[in-house]
């Protein structure tokens, strides 16, 4: 019951949140958007040709009554239908959502944990040749486009340039080698850069909770290195790792997807999003805003709540 309580708060707390993105958003689709008038009319149109348009696309009612139409649309996951395709857009996002969550999940995963690793040892050994070597590593990570590592991995795994073990480009998956042949490129880019920006951050973290007298004490006491760093380190640590993993959760959703997707031709929410952006398609960008605002709010609420169960200390309240 308490959980629940706290749930409806923190959604009901969330509301300002998603009124704010969502205004601001569709402020900028409506007057600077394009207008796709013209676009579906094509030359010379009459009068009464523009008129009927607008009105079909709803261009000719007031900002505000827009806008409330916009809201009901995210309350009842009803989008309309695209103005590319006339496609529904539940049936785009229904389509393109499990593929974008086929992709980015093994690398936001992997990059992660193997972050998480890599900030345990470095800070085990800090100041020595392993944590500069380590924190070396992360900074050319960092350094480093996320876009301009996802073309060198693709001239050299995927082009007759490089290896030409894996697809360049598209999304022809049937089994589970055609899974890994086409996911395994992408993946290692997503870790390659993640590592860096993940394993610094949680280096940061560590290094501070191993400046404990608890930890301080178990080490003199000969405690080994294996369940030092989990029980009296890791465990310590979870608050501010999971608030870097849960609030990295809607970003890499939407950015790392659209880089992903667009560059390997893969068709997920990203590509579709990008190409709604080039086309001006407002249905499936306001459908892509609305629920990523939500998607910002559940995992406030779901960050908390972790929150509590890694450590009874936090209150609900």
């Amino acid at each position: 019951m308490e959980i629940l309580q706290f749930a409806l708060r923190k959604i009901i707390g969330g509301i300002p949140l998603i009124l704010g993105v969502t205004f601001i958003s569709f402020l900028l689709m409506v007057y600077y958007g394009p207008d796709k008038t013209y676009e579906l009319l094509g030359k010379n149109p009459t009068a009464e040709q523009i008129e009927s348009v607008r009105a079909e696309l709803g261009y000719d009612q007031p900002f505000l009554q827009r806008y409330v139409t916009y809201l009901r649309e995210i309350v009842t996951l009803d989008f309309g239908n695209s103005f590319s395709s006339g496609e529904r857009v539940n049936s785009i996002l229904k389509r393109t959502m499990p593929i974008s969550l086929a992709v980015i999940t093994p690398g936001f995963i992997l990059g992660n944990l193997l972050g998480l690793v890599l900030a345990l040892v470095a800070a085990y050994h800090r100041s020595g040749w392993i944590d500069k070597a380590i924190m070396g590593f992360s900074v050319v990570g960092m350094s480093i486009s996320f876009l301009i590592v996802v073309i060198a991995f693709q001239l050299i795994f995927c082009s007759s340039y490089g290896l030409n073990w894996f697809p360049s480009r598209g999304w022809d998956v049937y089994s589970l080698s055609d899974y890994l042949r086409f996911v395994t490129v992408p993946t290692m880019a997503t870790i390659f850069v993640a590592l860096g920006y993940n394993t610094r951050f949680y280096r940061a973290v560590i290094v501070e909770e191993m400046g404990r007298d608890h930890v301080r004490t178990a080490r003199a006491f000969g405690t080994p290195p294996a369940q030092l760093l989990y029980r009296s380190v890791l465990k310590n640590s979870l608050i501010p790792i999971i608030t870097r993993i849960m609030f990295s959760i809607p970003l890499v959703v939407i950015s790392g997807s659209l880089i992903i997707e667009t560059y390997f031709g893969i068709p997920g929410v990203g590509k579709v999003t990008y190409d709604a952006i080039t086309q001006g398609d407002q249905p499936i960008l306001k459908a892509v805003v609305g629920l990523t605002a939500v998607l910002f709010v559940l995992t406030l609420l779901i960050t908390d709540i972790l929150y509590r169960v890694v450590d009874p200390r936090v209150s609900l309240k």
